[in-house]
């Protein structure tokens, strides 16, 4: 799944190509992905691209448009959920594309020939396009917590946040409403840095470890962007991976103390730790597993 590093190198390699351009037109392909109908796509023909935002994991493209004679901002909002992505081209092809079993979601096209496909693989499809008038108007977007990159998400703001919570410390770190933009790959990233178990409960956590895991934040999804900046859109999965220490690597070694990393599976997701680094040496009991052994 895409998340805060990758959607803002999404964002400003958009930025770069896309403002400034003229909207041709925009083709809903999959049934599923458009979740709005007014203001309808076609307000976008002719509208121009002034900027690309990104709000949490969500893109937002506004577009200047002069329908009924009066200029007005839409905004075409993407959230890539689990399996979808953007592709940028040149050059679109020239037919217009096909509903069908295909990855194609979505085809915006602009006056200069070139535009982007927004793709999801796999068969839940879960990739969303609104667009709207006001970003608000999206309940995903109205509900998103502070963004964790922001200048003013400081220690004393995390720490506020974290407060009143009750939970696992990776299930708060993963809620949107509560800070916008992490996901299951980061999250096992910053505990890993942090040196917590994802198992801990949020209101045990010391004062020292609070600081320790606000720094964790800061420091691994300013690192991820740093990497992941001025890369082509189709390049940008592959250094995300790269750039992984514990997450998708079942298995392998910790880069840090050289333990094996383990894994604890969900019934739709799993996470990976490293148990010395973060468990004092004690690998946590995997459900999933312990099920099937029973």
């Amino acid at each position: 799944m895409p998340e805060l590093p990758e959607v803002e190198a999404l964002r400003e390699f958009l930025d770069e190509r896309l403002v400034g351009e003229d909207f041709a037109r925009v083709t809903p392909v999959a049934i599923s992905v458009l979740k709005t109908y007014d203001p309808p796509l076609s307000a976008l023909e002719g509208a121009r691209a002034t900027a690309v935002a990104r709000h949490g994991k969500w893109l937002d493209i506004t577009a200047d448009s002069a329908a009924g004679g009066t200029e007005r901002a839409l905004h075409l909002l993407v959230h890539l959920a689990r399996a979808g992505w953007l592709q940028w081209k040149d050059e679109l092809p020239a037919a217009p594309p096909r509903p069908g079993k295909g990855p194609l979601a979505l085809r915006a096209a602009l006056a200069s020939g070139a535009g982007f496909d927004l793709t999801e693989a796999g068969t839940a499809k879960r990739l969303s396009v609104h667009l709207v008038r006001d970003p608000s108007d999206v309940p995903g977007i109205a509900r998103l917590g502070p963004d964790p990159l922001a200048a003013d998400f400081d220690r004393a703001a995390f720490a506020t946040l974290m407060a009143g919570e009750r939970r696992q410390v990776k299930g708060a770190l993963r809620d949107q409403s509560l800070i916008a933009g992490i996901g299951n790959a980061y999250s096992d990233e910053i505990l890993h840095a942090a040196k917590l178990s994802p198992f801990k409960p949020v209101q045990n956590l010391t004062e020292q470890e609070t600081s320790t895991l606000y720094a964790a934040l800061r420091s691994t999804l300013r690192e991820a962007v740093e990497r992941s900046r001025g890369l082509a859109a189709g390049r940008l999965k592959a250094e995300k991976k790269s750039g992984l220490r514990v997450h998708g690597r079942t298995g392998r070694p910790c880069p840090v103390c050289g333990d094996t990393i383990r894994e604890v599976s969900f019934s739709d997701s799993s996470l990976q730790y490293c148990p010395t680094c973060q468990t004092g040496g004690r690998p946590l009991a995997d459900r999933r597993l312990s099920r099937l052994l029973k």
